[in-house]
């Protein structure tokens, strides 16, 4: 077990809903200051015509039909059924938050695909904030417009009456809900590593562009495809899932920062939030890097890592499972520390908590397999300390964990070349 599991729901104030599928899980986002979508619209005022579009939306978005009614929260009042802009039909509700609320449509002007639609609340930040998403995503999709990497794709975006609403292909359960509706049962490495590879392609995509996602975690990756065979473990004396196919997709990029916008200080949610941003150091591409090693021991074990609610606490969680933190680090922040070591009473509460529920990171091995020694070398490079030393997703995709895809990518290319 990692540290003792305590419920997610206890991070409501960094958390917020984020489906495109069939989901009945929590997501939860770091929120952001009205300071970033205000500095993103000033590096973008050269878009005049988007610019200007948009306030016309606005504009006509006032201009209600009695028909179009909102809830005391902002959310679009609709049934099963509504259709919106004559092509969306409502089917059911896929999941809701703060943001809006996500719903099932039947797409008519596509041969009645299914799709994910995300309503926003008609309120002003919400907006900005759906916007800014929508500039992202469409960056996105013009760079990847073979799909070669494993990011979600916009489908359609709209004002409908004050509401963005974004459309999405509709995919399965996120990792999260997945692992849940499992009983928590980790998954078999060879699905990790399958799934690792496509997360560490996709988000090394983003860095590439000088993107960071900044909320990386199990609930943002959905499976294509869900599906799943029940079989029994005697073991356990209950039923297990085995995916039929692990292939992943990386959602949510509302809170995806380029590299030249205003970095707010917190970013991530809590439990893969990386060590420069608990000490205020400042963050980058890596704090990413560290997000996806949490996700990957979370795949292995079936719990999360670090699980807690308190910056000094997740600090003593990190020492206990990867050693001290190094002097270089703390000497640069006046957060948590006292005399360069981390301001800590192992023998408080809290210590012998920590103590108790946590251990080295090796010592969580289920095997001493090459597979597992390999995937733990991995998660161990991913997770340093020092991010200007922590592993770049480059470096990580030529990890010998990774070994059996490059040999079937030799392959197919010598195969290809004997093709006269």
């Amino acid at each position: 077990m990692a540290c003792e599991e305590v419920s997610r729901e206890g991070t409501c104030k960094d958390r917020d809903w984020h489906h495109y599928s069939k989901s009945s899980g929590r997501s939860g986002r770091s929120r952001r200051s009205s300071r970033r979508q205000r500095d993103r619209r000033r590096r973008r005022s050269h878009s005049r015509h988007r610019s200007s579009s948009r306030r016309s939306q606005q504009r006509r978005s006032r201009k209600r039909s009695r028909s179009v009614e909102d809830d005391g929260e902002g959310h679009l009042i609709y049934h099963s059924g509504d259709m919106l802009r004559a092509r969306y039909e409502i089917v059911s509700t896929l999941g809701e938050g703060a943001f809006g609320k996500v719903v099932e449509c039947i797409d008519h002007s596509n041969d009645g695909a299914r799709v994910a639609l995300k309503i926003i609340k008609n309120i002003g930040r919400y907006r900005e904030a759906a916007m800014s998403e929508v500039e992202v995503l469409e960056q996105l999709k013009s760079l990847d417009s073979d799909k070669r990497y494993a990011c979600v794709h916009i489908l359609d975006w709209f004002d409908y009456h004050g509401h963005i609403c974004i459309a999405f292909e509709l995919l399965g359960l996120s990792t999260y809900d997945f692992l849940k509706e499992n009983n928590f049962q980790p998954f078999p490495i060879e699905h990790i590593r399958n799934m690792a590879y496509q997360i560490i392609r996709a988000v090394r995509f983003l860095h590439n562009n000088k993107l960071t996602h900044t909320d990386l975690k199990p609930e943002n990756i959905l499976f294509i495809d869900s599906e799943y065979l029940m079989e029994y473990n005697p073991e356990l004396k209950r039923d297990e899932r085995t995916l039929k196919n692990p292939d992943v997709k990386i959602v949510d990029f509302g809170n995806a920062t380029y590299e030249h916008e205003h970095h707010t200080s917190v970013v991530s949610t809590r439990h893969y939030r990386a060590p420069e941003v608990i000490l205020d150091l400042g963050w980058g591409h890596a704090c990413d890097v560290w997000s996806v090693g949490c996700i990957l021991i979370e795949y292995y074990l079936g719990s999360t890592l670090f699980q807690t609610h308190d910056s000094k606490e997740h600090l003593a969680m990190m020492e206990r499972v990867l050693g001290p933190l190094p002097t270089n680090l703390l000497q640069k922040t006046k957060r948590f520390v006292h005399r360069s070591k981390l301001d800590w009473d192992v023998h408080g509460s809290s210590g012998r908590y920590v103590k108790k529920h946590c251990k080295p990171l090796k010592q969580y091995m289920l095997s001493k397999g090459e597979d597992h020694e390999q995937l733990f070398d991995l998660i161990e490079k991913m997770m340093e300390y020092d991010p200007a030393k922590r592993l770049s997703l480059e470096q990580a995709l030529h990890h010998p964990f990774f070994s059996c895809y490059r040999k079937s990518s030799s392959k197919s290319t010598s195969s290809r070349s004997r093709v006269p």
